[in-house]
């Protein structure tokens, strides 16, 4: 900043000073860009490749393609739309057109240990196509840490595939507001041969109704864990977005999830803002591949009862007045300078 500053004085026609008015100008545009351009904006736009992948132009400093390139990238766009293209779109067909008949044939029978492996086994049967037909090659890391049943599993969003991603390793209870059209169709079938839990526009707004439908899910466990994206929003794989924390006080044993794709062979990042979901499968669909590492951390329990016995223990020692005089640690509107006051005093 300071040596555009010296530029922009030794650019004047008068003799430069040490500030001048017209200088608030340079200053009111550096802070504007800080904004439009601040690190949780930078969140949501593709992430910037250091080469080209033979893709669209995903990196803005890449501005001439030889003679030779250009060559190779028509070759690549004729393999991609007329022949992965076709392939990958008769894949997802058969794959969502047997989870949508299998998980109803399976919801017509009696609950039992032999309906919920049928049902396992036909969502991990169909989730499978679905990746087959997004070219999808995922590593798996730490298979000890595994969601269990009556868990939850939390992981970070970055596309709508991730449900395909993680499902392929394991059944999950899926957590969504109840839609129309073909999603609509699908989530009516599965939820019959699986307890996902959905809920009406209406309730998703009852936060007390929410928790208290998660509670009841992972209170059973024998029932799958609930899958969660806590960040709310798909960011562009680059960072983590702060979790929301009506995730975590639900109970119950978390296990967190950290999903990374590999943009060189495509990039996953939906921007929801820009693209639709019919253009963004287009181009999931038309890239070399979707490559992803998923590992699986070590779970962790959150003790509701401590939280209680805690609240409850605080609140009394403040009615009562049984803190000593001088302790500042562990208190409300307390604190080190609160302590020194009262020595001092």
């Amino acid at each position: 900043m300071e040596e555009e500053m010296g530029e922009l004085r030794r650019s004047r026609p008068f003799a430069a000073k040490e500030f001048v008015l017209s200088d608030v100008m340079y200053f009111y545009k550096k802070g504007v860009e800080s904004i439009v351009d601040d690190q949780v904006t930078q969140r949501f736009s593709s992430e910037e490749l250091v080469s080209w992948n033979l893709l669209t132009r995903t990196n803005q400093n890449f501005h001439y393609i030889s003679l030779r390139l250009t060559i190779i990238w028509g070759l690549g766009v004729f393999v991609r739309y007329c022949i992965l293209l076709p392939l990958r779109i008769t894949l997802a067909i058969i794959g969502l057109s047997w989870l949508v008949i299998g998980t109803t044939l399976v919801g017509f029978l009696p609950e039992s240990s032999a309906k919920n492996w049928l049902s396992e086994l036909v969502h991990l049967t169909c989730y499978r196509i679905c990746a087959r037909g997004l070219s999808a090659t995922i590593h798996y890391h730490n298979k000890e840490n595994r969601p269990q049943k009556g868990g939850i599993c939390v992981a970070n969003h970055t596309t709508p595939i991730d449900v395909v991603i993680l499902a392929n390793d394991g059944c999950y209870a899926m957590v969504g507001q109840i839609h129309e059209g073909l999603l609509g169709v699908i989530q009516r079938s599965i939820v019959r041969s699986c307890p996902h839990v959905w809920f009406e526009r209406s309730e998703m707004k009852d936060r007390h109704a929410v928790t208290s439908r998660l509670r009841d899910h992972i209170k059973a466990k024998t029932k799958l864990p609930i899958l969660i994206f806590p960040e709310g929003t798909c960011v562009n794989n680059t960072s983590v977005m702060m979790f929301k924390k009506g995730s975590f006080e639900i109970g119950g044993t978390i296990y967190p999830v950290a999903i990374k794709y590999d943009p060189r062979f495509g990039d996953a990042f939906w921007n929801s803002s820009k693209y639709n979901m019919v253009s963004y499968l287009l181009r999931t669909m038309t890239s070399w591949a979707i490559v992803v590492n998923v590992w699986y951390l070590p779970p962790m329990s959150i003790q509701i009862l401590e939280k209680v016995v805690a609240k409850q223990l605080t609140a009394a020692l403040d009615e009562h007045n049984i803190y000593d005089s001088f302790q500042s640690g562990f208190r409300r509107a307390h604190s080190t300078e609160t302590a020194l006051l009262r020595v001092s005093n």
